[in-house]
């Protein structure tokens, strides 16, 4: 499952990090299109809405940018060309990224001066205990956020809050008597400034989580309407630069300036533009046509086709741009639970065989070429601390080498090779790439029936379905993850696919389980520094891909492109796209 859109490759270090973090946040002012300018309205064009308007719920990708316009986080990233400069966490409400106490286990965070909602009845300032406010609706008894989970069991306190949460009627009074009334001993507010997060264990990775939406603070009219219900959106109070002028749902959202925003406690947003315009149910093709006219400016959830980057390569075209994230697309999972062929795929043997089989280098090709996409050997994907390039099965440069394998296959006890069933996704580019990694099996003796499915079922009804994996009806798969967040995301990618509790994760298809990574991620957990977390993150990569529960395939990168009025245009990690909070309009 890829909740992110994915992206180039530079393997960022450590080092690297450690000396950006020190450097003043960055909007690349320079990035196009002549002198910054004031107002105008920017003109985004989507095919589907966003996933929610609500931020403790969201998830989808595309809708940061929406969140970065109306709903200021306590950290943050700055929008930046620059690759390793845009995922360095920044304060955004909080007036300093928060140093870990001296055991881990708490960090404080003082908020900055002048942060404001644009309330209902004026200007009112942002509080500690809306901080607090946002962490407890995560949990809500109607419809919990996504991303919930990580917060849950790692703030003191959280997990029983949410249990008490579970059994109140999911209805605006008695949530809100619970949210107001119920403490969650792990977050403290002394004063209207100041927040103490208490954690269960060391996790140096704490900061990062408070870069998501999911963490915003909430006010308390977020309180009076259900969890996201049309009428919570008609009456979003914003915190950011922009506010909510119009809704209709899978049609049109209007963003206008948020009067009670003051641009002198955001670092991070410049808000150029006067108003903003996505309008839904856009194709493709359409979309891109309105872009090179100058009739719109931006995309939301569409990129340009495959046949729109070869044309615009071709020209040299620099409103066309990529960008990477840390996900790693395409895995092939391994299934370790099939019953066929005698259970083979339990032996380690014949696992690594299928990581010598499969020519990386062919795959890349099929999703576009080098400047689309790259190789992949470990469970990270570059732009993530705890990401290197090392090759544990070393196969003529990812290009495989069917004789090791075909040698590993006879040691496994299947000397004149074996089927395998591979089901995928049967849209877009992926039937391309189930056919590149047939033939490339092939080579090393190894037939694979392909199985088509369409791409709503494959993870929500096939691939997350363990009995589909403990009847035999798959043997090998292929998925995509990205992080959940940015820069130290290595949990992000970790926890939801290689740990098993005894409670089985959706996106961790066989109950993959080594004792020996989980130790090493507590310890990169309570690293006293980025650069000890980043290399403990690198030996848990090991680790897993010792056991070879998954073949890392290759790392796809995001394109976005723009309209030549859009001056400014630099990019936000986590939207994967352009920051609609700086760009400006020529015109």
């Amino acid at each position: 499952m890829s909740r992110k859109l994915l992206v180039p490759a530079t393997a960022l270090t450590v080092a690297t990090v450690l000396a950006l973090a020190a450097c003043a946040p960055s909007t690349d002012e320079s990035a196009g299109g002549g002198e910054p300018k004031t107002g105008g309205t920017l003109k985004v064009l989507a095919n589907g809405d966003v996933d929610h308007l609500d931020p403790q719920l969201v998830a989808y990708v595309p809708t940061y940018n929406v969140m970065r316009s109306i709903s200021r986080s306590l950290l943050s990233y700055s929008a930046s060309n620059d690759a390793a400069e845009r995922i360095v966490l920044q304060p955004d409400l909080a007036e300093a990224v928060p140093e870990p106490s001296a055991d881990g286990l708490s960090y404080r965070i003082t908020l900055r001066d002048g942060i404001t909602w644009g309330a209902p009845d004026g200007e009112r300032a942002i509080v500690a205990a809306d901080v607090e406010r946002g962490i407890k609706r995560l949990c809500n008894p109607l419809i919990s956020g996504a991303l919930a989970g990580y917060f849950t069991g790692l703030i003191e306190g959280m997990e029983e809050f949410c249990t008490g949460f579970a059994a109140v009627a999911p209805e605006v009074d008695p949530m809100r008597e619970y949210i107001e009334n119920t403490d969650i001993t792990g977050i403290e507010t002394p004063d209207d400034t100041t927040v103490v997060f208490t954690l269960t264990k060391p996790a140096s990775d704490f900061p990062f989580m408070l870069s998501l939406d999911a963490a915003d603070p909430a006010p308390i009219e977020a309180l009076d309407n259900l969890p996201d219900s049309p009428e919570f959106r008609r009456s979003f109070v914003s915190s950011g630069p922009y506010k909510v002028a119009d809704y209709t749902p899978d049609a049109k959202l209007v963003l206008e300036r948020n009067e009670a925003w003051n641009p002198d406690s955001d670092p991070l947003r410049k808000a150029y533009v006067d108003s903003i315009e996505m309008t839904m149910g856009v194709e493709g093709d359409a979309a891109m046509q309105q872009l090179q006219a100058g009739s719109a400016d931006l995309l939301f959830d569409l990129t340009p086709s495959p046949a729109n980057i070869q044309q615009l390569k071709a020209q040299n075209d620099d409103k066309f741009s990529t960008m990477e994230n840390g996900g790693v697309d395409q895995f092939m999972w391994i299934n370790t639970k099939s019953p066929n062929n005698g259970g083979a795929l339990a032996d380690l043997k014949l696992r690594q065989a299928l990581q010598y089989a499969i020519d990386k280098t062919a795959v890349v090709q099929t999703m576009g070429g080098e400047e689309l996409a790259g190789v992949t050997n470990g469970i990270f994907g570059p732009g993530i601390l705890g990401y290197e390039a090392y090759d544990p099965y070393p196969a003529n440069d990812g290009k495989g080498d069917p004789e090791k394998a075909k040698q590993l296959l006879a040691e496994a006890g299947f000397p004149d090779g074996i089927t395998l069933k591979l089901p995928y996704r049967n849209v877009g580019t992926q039937p391309d790439i189930a056919q590149t990694v047939q033939a490339s099996l092939e080579r090393a003796g190894i037939t694979v029936e392909l199985t088509p499915v369409p791409p709503t079922d494959y993870y929500a009804n096939f691939m997350t379905n363990p009995e589909n994996a403990t009847s035999g009806a798959w043997d090998i798969a292929l998925v995509g993850w990205s992080p959940d967040w940015q820069g130290g995301a290595a949990r992000s990618v970790f926890q939801p696919q290689f740990v098993f509790d005894g409670t089985p994760q959706t996106y961790n298809y066989v109950d993959y389980d080594s004792d020996a990574a989980n130790a090493l991620a507590e310890r990169a957990l309570a690293a006293a520094t980025p650069e000890e977390a980043g290399d403990l993150w690198h030996q848990v990569d090991e680790a897993v891909m010792a056991d070879s529960p998954m073949v890392s395939i290759a790392y796809r990168l995001k394109p976005n492109y723009h309209s030549a009025r859009v001056g400014g245009f630099v990019e936000y990690a986590q939207s994967q796209n352009g920051d609609w909070t700086n760009v400006w309009l020529n015109g």
